[in-house]
């Protein structure tokens, strides 16, 4: 007997930027923010290559002033990734930017002045060829939602983005990707699942102002995991108070235990406790080490007691379940072999390979999981 856990993806309509795709079944895209003011062209393009080294997928700079809009070109020549201009409060800064070479235009249309404002944006990005995001903020909401709803609330932040998607739609543009952040964890995920219902344009998912890790990154965790899980968002953003480049890490890591994107091994081990009968903690400090750099997308149990050890192993795609200085390593829940500790490690990075060579062999190895809709299955015990 088995559980079949499907995880479908909403369905929303491909958007290119740039060289890449957003929505459809491409991968959820990770991107994060330059700190520096746009027009300090080195220090934007320092910073971006160290997001580029992190794994970001997209970036976004900020262009309040002409001096921003100039340096644009500059910018794009020097990275490899898909450049995005945030635009708030002046639309013409919006309508300068497109001038230079961008690949996708932010703004947000509760505080750029007005629907006519908002509609020069709109036809400037379409002569042009650019697709927009429209980014409805809990906190820049029109005054006249505010009054109706008496508070910035999801059906407040929802019925924004249908109109300026409405709007949009009236002028003929339909390359599109819409957010609805909050600092607020429940407003984002209600506003968030309230418009995959009415809507199939991509979303770009958030916790706006989450704060200083490491309560930053939990706060964004809650928030995107429910999400993430229900199959919502397209690209995701980590806000992180100071250094950017921790924001990538943090995104790839909620997408790998939500299992929306799965790009390195994953290490399952049991806390530390009482029971433990071998040196858990510089076990997996080795393995760590030596599966740095790898890409497979393979789930690796090593368990330090009797109590769940052998029911979590097993599992795993490989595990290993120890107690008293030696242990059994299980792969695809069979028993392969019995190991001393102090050939543990040895022993699973050997088993490592050896499953990689089988799944290559039989067509099974992937460079990532989760991509798209998906399922798996779970194993129940057979109750008599």
């Amino acid at each position: 007997m088995s559980y079949k856990h499907t995880f479908t993806r909403h369905k929303t309509r491909e958007v290119m930027i740039g060289n890449r795709v957003i929505g459809g079944n491409n991968p959820i895209l990770v991107q994060s923010m330059t700190t520096p003011d746009t027009h300090f062209v080195e220090e934007v393009i320092k910073q971006i290559h160290a997001l580029e080294e992190a794994g970001c997928e997209l970036v976004r700079v900020t262009v309040p002033k002409a001096e921003d809009a100039h340096a644009l070109g500059e910018i794009r020549k020097k990275i490899g990734i898909p450049l995005i201009c945030d635009i708030h409060f002046d639309y013409k800064m919006a309508l300068q930017a497109m001038d230079h070479p961008i690949d996708k235009i932010r703004i947000n249309p509760g505080n750029i002045g007005g629907y006519d404002r908002y509609r020069q944006v709109l036809r400037k990005a379409k002569d042009k060829g650019l697709p927009i995001r429209i980014g409805v903020n809990a906190g820049s909401l029109e005054k006249e939602l505010v009054e109706k709803y008496g508070f910035p609330c999801p059906p407040a932040m929802v019925e924004s983005a249908l109109r300026y998607l409405e709007i949009a739609e009236s002028e003929g543009v339909k390359n599109i990707i819409v957010s609805l952040k909050s600092s607020d964890v429940l407003t984002a995920v209600e506003a968030y699942r309230m418009f995959a219902k009415q809507a199939d344009y991509p979303t770009h998912i958030g916790i706006t102002e989450a704060g200083k890790p490491p309560y930053a990154v939990t706060k964004s965790a809650c928030g995107l995991a429910p999400l993430l899980l229900d199959g919502i968002g397209d690209t995701i953003r980590i806000s992180l108070l100071g250094d950017p480049v921790p924001e990538i890490q943090a995104a790839f890591d909620i997408l790998q235990a939500t299992q929306r994107r799965v790009r390195k091994p994953e290490l399952i081990a049991c806390p530390t406790c009482g029971r433990l009968e071998i040196d858990l903690e510089g076990i997996i400090a080795q393995v760590e080490k030596r599966l740095a750099g790898k890409t497979t997308p393979i789930k690796i149990s090593i368990l330090g007691c009797i109590v769940n050890g052998p029911g979590e192993a097993r599992e795993a795609d490989l595990g290993i379940a120890a107690g008293n200085g030696k242990g059994v390593i299980f792969k695809r829940g069979e028993i392969v072999r019995h190991v001393l500790e102090s050939e543990m490690v040895d022993a699973l990075l050997e088993e490592v390979e050896k499953w990689e060579i089988e799944e290559a062999q039989s067509g099974n190895l992937i460079v990532e999981k989760g991509l798209g809709t998906h399922e798996k299955k779970f194993a129940l015990p057979v109750i008599r």
